[in-house]
């Protein structure tokens, strides 16, 4: 009996399968394999598609944009640490001159306490009680007072100096904390200018030779062509209003075809704000290094009454600017490997024009 109840509770054997019932289970495993792997692989991202023409010109546009007011913005971090290094150079003078006094001083101190040591061993009346000449004694007593008024002033002097050169040091102080801050922001906006730049030639190295030839010819038509030949054809010249935006101009246009470099001033390259200084020192008028303090360097005209000399300003954060010339024109350095041209004003969001003389 006990053997029976084992033996119905052993499983029972599987045979086999062979035939038709073998190609049926092959069939729904390999169904089932490839439902699996289909599931698996749900979760995957298609491939994104490479960038038409037309975004990597859009992208590079943008990129050149950037790159442009990261360029502002270094110009004016390197104006102000250059303003710094002046004023850390000069504080550093100043504690040596005091220094240099403060030593003086002591150095007086020191030889009249000596003197004093040497002659005043007893008191001034036992001094005059024992003097064999009493009038010689009070004419020399009259000195050690008229010395010790000077102790006084030699030590009150001395005081003034060492809280002086302690407040110039603490000025030195703060103005190398500020530098510093100013070189590392040199450092940063040197960094993305650098890398935008790189992206942009990475985009444009995707294109084809016809492709890039097209993005370039449409870039020269926005900024106003390859060079100023005939760039303002039909157009009689219009008079410079004085004698310094004149110049400004004549400098302007001896300028045009040097390239277009990043934080260069002159004389063989410059960049936007680069080239609008330049113009006007050569006039004789001092401009701040950077768009958005030039547009602050005179008195802000509206569009309608732009004449030649006056500053012209394009984008919403004011990151680019060019010389008005006349007719709708003007003359700027446009972007990396667009040389200094005649352009269109209208080519740019105009936003904001300053009469510097």
């Amino acid at each position: 009996m006990a053997a029976h109840r084992r033996s119905a509770h052993r499983k029972p054997k599987q045979r086999p399968l062979t035939g038709s019932a073998a190609r049926t289970a092959a069939t729904l495993a390999l169904a089932g394999a490839a439902t699996a792997g289909s599931v698996t692989g749900a979760g995957a991202a298609p491939a994104e598609p490479a960038p038409t023409a037309t975004q990597v010109r859009a992208k590079v546009d943008r990129l050149y944009h950037d790159a442009e007011v990261a360029t502002e913005k270094y110009n004016g971090a390197k104006e102000e640490a250059a303003t710094a290094t002046r004023a850390v150079d000069a504080l550093a003078d100043e504690a040596a001159r005091r220094t240099a006094r403060l030593n003086t001083a002591r150095h007086a101190l020191g030889s009249l306490a000596t003197a004093q040591y040497r002659s005043g061993t007893l008191d001034p009346a036992v001094q005059l009680a024992l003097s064999s000449d009493p009038d010689a004694y009070l004419q020399r007593a009259s000195y050690l007072d008229r010395a010790g008024d000077r102790q006084n002033g030699l030590l009150r002097g001395i005081r003034r100096q060492v809280s002086q050169i302690t407040r110039v040091k603490a000025r030195a102080d703060q103005e190398t904390e500020r530098l510093a801050a100013r070189r590392a922001e040199l450092r940063e906006h040197r960094t993305a200018i650098r890398t935008k730049l790189a992206d942009a030639r990475r985009l444009l190295d995707t294109l084809t030779a016809d492709e890039r030839a097209a993005y370039e010819r449409s870039a020269d038509a926005r900024h106003g062509g390859p060079s100023h030949a005939d760039r303002s054809a039909g157009r009689a010249p219009v008079a410079a209003p004085n004698s310094r935006a004149a110049q400004a101009i004549a400098f302007a246009h001896g300028a045009i075809g040097k390239p277009y470099v990043w934080g260069a001033t002159g004389p063989d390259a410059f960049d936007c704000s680069g080239l609008t200084q330049a113009a006007w020192k050569a006039a004789g008028v001092s401009l701040p290094r950077t768009t958005y303090t030039q547009i602050n360097a005179g008195a802000r005209i509206p569009r309608s009454q732009l004449a030649p000399g006056d500053l012209v300003f394009f984008y919403s954060g004011i990151s680019h600017v060019g010389l008005y010339i006349g007719g709708g024109q003007m003359i700027h350095a446009p972007r990396p490997g667009a040389p200094v041209r005649i352009a269109p004003v209208d080519e740019m969001p105009f936003a904001g024009a300053t009469r510097v003389a």
